[in-house]
């Protein structure tokens, strides 16, 4: 069984600190993310638990300004590695990652209460961990374990990685049912080999060798060589961190959000009907031929919302007949 962890929280509250201390990989694998110490774009990990089972982690950032970055992320998760600093308790993006998380229905997770270091009155940690259970009330982590840990002396860290150990360990393996799809959430080149693109596999395998579509586009390619945590694979299965050396097509045909499936399964589409739910936190109505950001895998496109039967949407109501229209063309399935 394999499966991908993601973290959310707040900016500065250890995400990154906390997956290094736990893996030994640092996930800020930009320049500029080492110089300035914040979390830009996506960053990659893998740990080995307890069980034996070997784990992918994606990290995300936390600050509002890169709130794009982090749904590219966490589309794909089997669990939330959700972090609240003891210094500072919940946070803006505390809630609103806590509400993308219910939003993509992510099934639960492990809390980590970070920087216990830094807090020296144990009432006030107390009251952080208080504070915090109430906001996970109702949510998908309202039964989640709350762990304090410190990246920097390592205290709770061993908890905290039981504690994922436990959830994955009761957590339902990811369907295959024979039709693969990996959205893209990198591309890149190596030297010697060519087209390289990650992802996570949401069902079905991929082996080397095999023929595959790139949609929207329509390109073909084929599979040159299969890597999961830096290890060469024949395989990959469904709920794997995998990326894929590709033959056919170049790395400037390509682009975050684009799926690797098999062919003649998938086709583009610029409308999907959707049950949308609209926070209750938002300040004002939804509107009808309001244009949204609509997020799909690790995809993003500028779209329009229509309510259909009604001209606005109150917030905290759900819409059950709405269509959402966009001018970039995007893989769903046909069933």
């Amino acid at each position: 069984m394999t499966h991908v962890i993601g973290t959310a929280g707040h900016v500065d509250h250890g995400k990154s600190a906390l997956v290094q201390a736990m893996t030994g990989i640092n996930p800020d694998r930009l320049k500029e993310e080492q110089e300035r110490e914040m979390t830009i774009d996506l960053g990659f990990a893998w740990l080995t638990l307890p069980s034996g089972e070997r784990v992918g982690i994606v990290d995300v950032p936390g600050h509002k300004d890169f709130i794009k970055n982090m749904l590219a992320g966490v589309g794909g998760i089997d669990a939330a590695l959700f972090v609240v600093a003891a210094d500072e308790g919940v946070m803006p993006q505390t809630r609103e990652h806590l509400a993308i998380l219910d939003l993509l229905k992510v099934p639960g997770g492990v809390v980590a209460v970070t920087k216990i270091d830094l807090v020296e009155d144990q009432e006030w940690l107390e009251l952080v961990m208080a504070d915090l259970a109430e906001q996970l009330t109702g949510s998908c982590l309202e039964r989640a374990e709350i762990i304090p840990v410190s990246a920097r002396t390592g205290e709770g860290l061993p908890e905290l990685i039981a504690a994922l150990d436990r959830y994955l360990t009761t957590s339902a393996a990811r369907p295959d049912l024979g039709r693969p799809r990996l959205p893209i959430d990198r591309v890149f080149t190596i030297a010697g080999f060519g087209t390289v693109v990650t992802g996570t596999l949401i069902e079905g395998t991929l082996q080397v060798g095999q023929e595959v579509e790139i949609l929207p586009q329509g390109l073909k390619a084929r599979i040159r060589g299969l890597q999961t945590h830096k290890q060469k694979i024949d395989v990959a299965v469904p709920g794997s961190r995998v990326a894929v050396n590709l033959t056919g097509v170049s790395t400037d045909q390509l682009r975050r959000g684009d799926v690797v499936t098999m062919p003649g399964w998938l086709r583009p589409t610029t409308l999907v009907d959707v049950r949308l739910h609209y926070l209750a936190d938002n300040p004002r109505p939804l509107r009808h031929n309001t244009q949204v950001d609509f997020f799909s895998g690790a995809a993003e496109v500028v779209a329009r919302v229509r309510l259909l039967g009604q001209e606005t949407l109150q917030p905290g109501q759900t819409g059950w007949r709405v269509s959402v229209s966009y001018t970039h063309l995007r893989a769903h399935e046909t069933r």
